[in-house]
C-alpha cells in the first residue's frame, strides 16, 4: 500500500510544525518505527524552515509567499520533497569554501555560525538527498529513507 499527500503552505513559521505533525501522524498510523519517523520529521522541519526563511521575498506577494511539501510512503521507502519558488542559492563567491554533499558549491557554515546547518542535518538523517537549485525559480529539496516498521503495523509491506 502507498500513501501520499501534498501541502501548499504559506511561508510562515507556523507552517513548519503543521507539516511535521501531518508527517508524524501519517507515519504513526501506517506503523512506521518511531525512530525513523522522528528522523524524517526533523529533516522535514529543516527543509521547511529553509523554505520559509529563504524561499523568496515575503514583501513581494505572489508565488514566493508559498512553498510545497509532498510526502510519499511507498513500499519500503518514504520520499519527501520541499519546493519553494524563491531566488535559489546564490553562486559561490571567489575564495568561498565548497561544501561536499547535496548542494554543489554551497559554502560551509563557520563553526560559530548560528544557522546554515540544515542541509547538513538532512544529509545525516536521510538515506539519499538531492537538492535542485533553480536560480531565479527556487530550490527543491528531495530526500528519502528506507522505512522500518513496528511489530503488527497495519500498512507494513511484506
Amino acid at each position: 500500500m502507498s500513501i501520499w499527500w501534498s501541502l501548499h503552505l504559506r511561508r510562515e513559521a507556523a507552517s513548519v510544525p503543521l507539516a511535521r505533525r501531518l508527517l508524524l501522524g501519517t507515519m504513526e498510523t501506517a506503523g512506521v518505527d518511531p525512530d525513523v519517523s522522528y528522523d524524517l520529521s526533523v529533516a522535514l522541519s529543516e527543509a521547511c524552515a529553509n523554505a520559509v526563511e529563504h524561499g523568496g521575498d515575503l514583501h513581494s506577494g505572489g508565488a514566493s509567499q508559498a512553498y510545497r511539501v509532498t510526502a510519499y510512503l511507498d513500499g519500503e521507502k518514504c520520499r519527501i520533497e520541499v519546493a519553494d519558488s524563491g531566488p535559489g542559492f546564490p553562486a559561490p563567491g571567489p575564495g568561498s569554501a565548497v561544501r561536499r554533499g547535496a548542494v554543489p558549491g554551497a559554502a560551509v557554515p563557520a563553526v560559530t555560525a548560528e544557522s546554515g546547518r540544515g542541509l547538513c542535518l538532512i544529509e545525516q538523517l536521510a538515506d539519499h538527498v538531492q537538492v535542485s537549485n533553480r536560480p531565479g525559480h527556487g530550490v527543491v529539496v528531495c530526500f528519502d529513507k528506507i522505512l522500518k516498521w513496528r511489530e503488527g503495523a497495519l500498512l507494513r509491506v511484506s
